[in-house]
């Protein structure tokens, strides 16, 4: 007789994931913790013996790390060809399930990480900076809104997807379409992070020049603007995407190195803070 697994119970795999896909992280285990939680109810439903509950919990032990929300479809598909394995599939044993698991995890973090934090996030979020003005909480409550209801119906689909299509599902992510979609979607993205930068980064120097007596100082940034408006706040831009991709450093190094620039550049008369004291 074979074993299909209830809505509920899919639905409950799914939300441990939704919740929990970062429960125990740790440098060694990553998401491993967070996968295991997601089965632990599929599992006790396929299995009435605690010795094949045991056995089928360890074939998540492995260290598992992906980006979170398309990882849902890694999930799906472990729900499925566990409920398979339940039904008496020979082929499918832990090799197998955990090779489809690392197999995935790398280029769908690749894609996810691209898609999501690296071009979806931004555009909600320069659209959300955008409501914020002058202080208006209706930016934070659409990103948040926006934000955790697309992402909920996208992983729902994905891991469905998952389950029903088993390996195959990747192709819904990876194959030429998604692959034309998501080039589009990058492209899109380099366009809101310039027109985010230009929207809201602006360096400017206060150096002047003397010219002699009787003739107006040079004023530096007049002079800059007249060739390359502003250009240093482009030159800010580069030098931080300069620090983050080829010296390596984290966002919170790279704005801590802006402070000092800044602090030190007020010091010696290079930047004017526009502050009374």
């Amino acid at each position: 007789m074979s074993v299909k697994l209830s809505k509920q119970t899919k639905n409950s795999a799914f939300w441990w994931w939704y919740h929990g896909n970062l429960t125990g992280f740790t440098h060694q285990h990553m998401q491993t913790f967070g996968f295991m939680c997601a089965m632990i109810p599929v599992i006790k439903e396929l299995y009435q013996d605690d010795a094949l509950r045991l056995r089928s919990l360890k074939t998540y032990s492995p260290f598992f790390n992906t980006e979170p929300q398309i990882g849902s479809m890694v999930v799906g598909i472990a729900v499925g060809l566990e409920e398979a394995r339940a039904n008496g599939a020979d082929a499918i044993d832990d090799a197998m399930i955990n090779g489809i698991r690392a197999g995935l995890m790398g280029p769908l973090a690749g894609i996810g990480d691209s898609l999501i934090p690296g071009t979806y996030i931004p555009i909600l979020l320069s659209i959300a900076l955008g409501f914020s003005s002058g202080g208006s909480v209706v930016g934070p409550l659409f990103y948040a809104a926006v934000y955790i209801s697309t992402m909920t119906v996208f992983m729902k689909y994905i891991f469905d997807k998952g389950y029903e299509l088993g390996g195959r599902a990747v192709d819904v992510v990876i194959g030429d379409r998604a692959t034309a979609f998501r080039e589009s979607m990058i492209m899109l993205g380099g366009i809101v992070i310039g027109s985010l930068a230009a929207s809201w980064i602006g360096v400017t120097t206060a150096l002047q020049f003397s010219l002699g007596e009787g003739n107006p100082p040079l004023i530096l940034q007049n002079t800059l603007n007249s060739i390359f408006p502003n250009v240093l706040s482009l030159l800010t831009v580069l030098f931080c995407w300069w620090l983050m991709t080829k010296r390596k450093m984290s966002p919170i190094t790279v704005m801590l190195i802006l402070v000092g620039i800044a602090f030190v550049g007020v010091l010696l008369g290079v930047f004017d803070p526009g502050l009374s004291y």
